[in-house]
């Protein structure tokens, strides 16, 4: 790639297009190297179409019917489709707005999900439910505030208190039956990085609702 001219190239197997079809179906992916949200689907001709933004370090992503929620550096992002039901632009069913942004500071959100349950902060007061986030930074799950940077709703019963110190990198997140199930860890590291130097040995799977490690 010419770095004075950069460009970009998209490389699909020689069924994907014909497979998107089938599914009727689109993509929405982030890379957080690059900075850039991608959605992929079929422009009305059949041909493959390519939209890309960028955003600084852009990595969790959800939809929830109309809405994509997005995560960059500092912000935790929602757009809302434009679009009418059944209305279409330049042969697309969707465009996609930012419309809310809360800023949350730099947590190394990694994953986004939401449910339809109440859910209970760590300091045990019952909150509507709202988007639920992995904190990466502070080793827990977090939703977003009016007034703060992010109120916690879960830690790993490993982790002894909340520090920014990223201690057992949680990252993935799985919503079952409207409430937080699962999330992914390296390690039970309790102390600040104590992940960096696991990353090959271990990897956890934790029941959050159980509050306790399922699969290692």
């Amino acid at each position: 790639m010419n770095t004075d001219n950069p460009t970009l190239e998209i490389h699909a197997s020689r069924q994907f297009t014909s497979w998107l079809y089938e599914q009727n179906l689109s993509l929405a992916f982030t890379t957080y190297q690059a900075g850039k949200l991608f959605a992929i689907g079929l422009q009305p001709s059949g041909q493959i179409s390519v939209f890309e933004r960028t955003f600084e370090r852009c990595m969790g992503l959800y939809v929830s019917g109309s809405r994509l929620y997005m995560s960059s550096l500092y912000q935790l992002w929602r757009f809302e489709n434009a679009l009418e039901p059944g209305k279409t632009h330049n042969g697309y069913d969707c465009v996609y707005v930012p419309q809310v942004g809360y800023t949350t500071g730099d947590l190394d959100i990694h994953d986004i999900g939401a449910g339809t349950e109440r859910i209970n902060s760590l300091n045990g007061s019952s909150l509507p439910q709202k988007l639920i986030f992995v904190n990466t930074l502070f080793s827990s799950l977090a939703t977003v505030s009016e007034q703060y940077s992010f109120i916690p709703v879960w830690k790993p019963p490993f982790i002894s208190r909340l520090a920014a110190e990223d201690r057992c990198h949680l990252n993935g997140l799985t919503i079952v039956n409207g409430e937080p199930k699962y999330v992914t860890a390296v390690s039970q590291s309790d102390v600040a990085d104590g992940w960096r130097d696991r990353r090959v040995d271990e990897g956890y799977l934790i029941d959050v609702k159980y509050n306790k490690v399922s699969v290692t």
